[in-house]
C-alpha cells in the first residue's frame, strides 16, 4: 500500500507541471464555483442542473454536482499539487464529456461554443496525469517524506 501511494505521488523535479497546475487549477475552480455556488455569474447547482437535463444529461442536478465538484475540488487539488494524477484524470474525463456532449457539434472554435477550450484543458490534464505535480507541490513533499 505504501509503495502504491508513493508511486501515485511521485513526480519529476521540474517546474513545467507547476506552469500547468496553477492556471488550470484557477480556471477549474472558477468554472466549478459557477456550477456549484452560482459564483462569477454562474447558475448554481439548480440552474446548471436544469440546463444539463435539457441537453439530455440526467439527472441534471446530479450531473451538475458531479461536473462542478470535479472542476472545483479537482482544481483545488491541482492548484496545491495534492493527488495530482487522480485529480487530473477526473478533470480529463470531465473535459472529454463536456467536449462530446456540449461542444462537439459546434466545431473547434470557442467563438461558436466549440471545443477548443475544453480540448486545451483536456490536454493539460492528460499531461499532468503523466508528469505528476512537479516542483512546489504537496505530492512532491509527501513523496520525499515517504522515502
Amino acid at each position: 500500500m505504501r509503495q502504491r501511494l508513493h508511486t501515485l505521488l511521485s513526480t519529476q523535479s521540474s517546474f513545467a507541471p507547476l506552469a500547468l497546475r496553477l492556471p488550470v487549477g484557477v480556471i477549474l475552480i472558477a468554472h466549478g464555483a459557477q456550477k456549484l455556488f452560482g459564483w462569477f455569474g454562474g447558475y448554481g447547482l439548480e440552474g446548471t442542473g436544469q440546463w444539463m437535463a435539457s441537453i439530455g444529461l440526467e439527472p441534471g442536478v446530479l450531473m451538475a454536482l458531479m461536473a462542478g465538484s470535479a472542476e472545483f475540488f479537482g482544481g483545488v487539488l491541482l492548484l496545491i499539487g495534492l493527488l495530482t494524477r487522480p485529480a487530473a484524470a477526473v478533470t480529463a474525463i470531465t473535459m472529454l464529456v463536456a467536449i462530446v456532449t456540449v461542444h462537439w457539434d459546434h466545431g473547434l472554435f470557442l467563438s461558436n461554443n466549440g471545443y477548443e477550450f475544453g480540448l486545451a484543458l483536456l490536454a493539460a490534464a492528460v499531461s499532468l496525469v503523466f508528469s505528476g505535480a512537479g516542483n512546489l507541490s504537496v505530492d512532491q513533499k509527501l513523496s520525499q517524506t515517504m522515502r
